[in-house]
């Protein structure tokens, strides 16, 4: 499974441990990933996905779920999150019908 929040797109990121002679040695720096269980009130149901902190704070912010999925673009969006922004679209254009 790839380190990659589902998300914000968030992935590992390479630097350096420099030591107090300072020496360069390689290292990876990773997102602390989470499983997390979190509610479609278009769908109504929930959803697992592996996300960030940081991705989970600001699905918080801009206001659940369903809000992040519609402003954010496709190319950060994992496979999973990409099918249900479809999911999500499809039902409020549903619900704006009749």
């Amino acid at each position: 499974m790839p380190r990659i929040c589902e998300l914000t797109g968030k992935g590992r990121q390479v630097g350096h441990n420099v030591s107090h002679a300072n020496n360069k040695t390689k290292r990876v720096f990773l997102p602390n990933l989470q499983d997390v269980t979190l509610m479609s009130d278009a769908l109504g149901r929930s959803v697992r996905l592996r996300v960030s902190m940081n991705g989970l704070r600001s699905v918080e912010h801009v206001g659940g779920l369903d809000n992040w999925l519609v402003k954010t673009s496709d190319e950060k969006l994992s496979l999973r999150a990409r099918r249900l922004k479809r999911e999500i679209a499809k039902k409020s254009a549903e619900t704006a019908e009749g």
